[in-house]
């Protein structure tokens, strides 16, 4: 056996760059944040440049000599021979090249972060959070950041996230660049108040990583498990710390593992989407369920009462529920309408406004929807004409349901969310 499988087996050509794509989201941010350890934070450009060269080189060397039988030691091994290349030629790293070999090994090894020998490049990746956190830089950037390094998210993705363009995101990452490299900062988990100041950034991090693997804005694939049990990970070994083992973070923890029970159960055996109300709860995870509400419990010994918490209760109350009709809408709306005390963002508003419609009909939705502030920041998100769409559809306007569906199918790039928006278009012109 040569280690190499032919392009033909068991991927094809054409699979290819799905493969890396793959690996470059679930490999990228634990290799970046290793080499970010070996040459420093002022060097996190080049920790990036070295694995986006390691996964250039897959794309131009599988399609030829076949895919790895273990890809991602190979993508771990191409980077350290391309970090030793690298400290080689420049006399800066020279004393580097023994802690390369060291830490990544002989490349045959790829990371498996349930295995404790792993925990060190785990704790790498909790690290790297941190410093992409750091005062220095602004929150929104901060959380750029994150998911750009960590979850390998591209500036259109993360500027979907955040409702705003990409060239804004790009701009917004390459000046948090500058920042964590002129500030000497240095790679480590800060204490005390220092870690106080960041934690909420770490936070809400975690929560848009999670999200954007629980629903990508773009792409094939509405859900990228991998991308939510990476979220898990990193927020459970934040409660191993007794320093972060807080309330919130618990609280986040639930929300996360109550969202992650419902995920085979989004889309069909033929990958299409299917709505809270259409999916089997049979085939929820009570595993997940359960460590769910352990985490809501654990969120329960502090007085203060967070966003997370919030959230987590909402998700309960769609977990606790055995079927649809038996939600407790009611308590849903109560938790809404505290969290939009505190969140005046328009994503929250509109989640409160489908809430609005389940409690007193689609007509007081709609008129939720209309009482929005700042209404314009959600003009481009196709969910806000989606949610539209189904409430005029239920207030018996087709006609009016189509335009905001038409709306909705132009703005999203996710395929699965295209496909069921022509389902209802095509449902509803029949009605009109």
């Amino acid at each position: 056996m040569n280690g190499m499988e032919p392009p033909d087996a068991a991927h094809s050509s054409g699979d290819i760059p799905r493969v890396v794509e793959h690996l470059f989201r679930h490999e990228s941010g634990r290799l970046i944040a290793t080499l970010t350890r070996i040459f420093g934070v002022e060097h996190l450009t080049l920790a990036e440049d070295v694995v986006q060269e390691a996964l250039a080189r897959a794309l131009q060397t599988w399609p030829f000599r076949g895919v790895p039988e273990n890809p991602a030691a190979w993508i771990m091994r191409t980077s350290r021979n391309l970090a030793l290349d690298h400290v080689r030629r420049e006399r800066t790293f020279r004393d580097k090249e023994q802690e390369i070999v060291r830490i990544m090994g002989e490349g045959s090894h790829a990371a498996d972060p349930s295995d404790p020998a792993d925990e060190g490049l785990a704790d790498d990746r909790l690290r790297m959070l941190f410093v992409c956190c750091h005062p220095r830089i602004p929150v929104e950037s901060q959380i750029a950041l994150a998911l750009k390094v960590l979850g390998g998210f591209s500036p259109a993705e993360i500027g979907k996230a955040f409702l705003t363009t990409e060239a804004a995101i790009a701009k917004r990452l390459t000046r948090a660049r500058q920042q964590l490299h002129d500030a000497g900062i240095p790679f480590s988990i800060p204490e005390g108040t220092d870690l106080t100041r960041r934690i909420d950034a770490v936070l809400q991090s975690l929560y848009l990583l999670f999200n954007e693997g629980y629903k990508a804005s773009s792409g094939d694939q509405l859900v990228r498990a991998d991308v939510c049990h990476e979220a898990i990970r990193l927020g459970a070994l934040l409660t191993r710390r007794t320093d972060c083992d807080l309330p919130k973070v618990h609280a986040l923890l639930a929300l996360m593992f109550f969202n992650t029970a419902r995920l085979t159960t989004r889309v069909d055996a033929a990958g299409n989407l299917l709505l809270l109300k259409d999916q089997d709860r049979s085939r929820w995870d009570g595993s997940m369920i359960a460590q769910g509400m352990f985490h809501l419990t654990r969120s329960a010994a502090g007085e203060a009462v967070a966003e997370f918490h919030l959230q987590a209760g909402i998700a309960a109350c769609h977990a606790a529920a055995i079927n649809y009709e038996s939600t407790d809408w009611s308590q849903i709306l109560v938790l809404y309408d505290q969290l939009a005390r505190m969140d005046a963002s328009p994503v929250v508003a509109l989640n409160r406004a489908i809430a609005v419609a389940n409690v007193h009909g689609p007509e007081a939705g709609l008129a939720a929807i209309a009482a929005i502030e700042d209404p314009a920041r959600l003009e481009s998100y196709h969910l806000l004409h989606a949610v539209r769409g189904e409430l005029e559809s239920q207030a018996n306007r087709p006609a009016v349901a189509i335009g905001h569906f038409q709306r909705a199918l132009e703005l999203t790039s996710v395929k699965s969310e295209q496909e069921f928006l022509v389902r209802r278009l095509q449902a509803l012109r029949q009605m009109a």
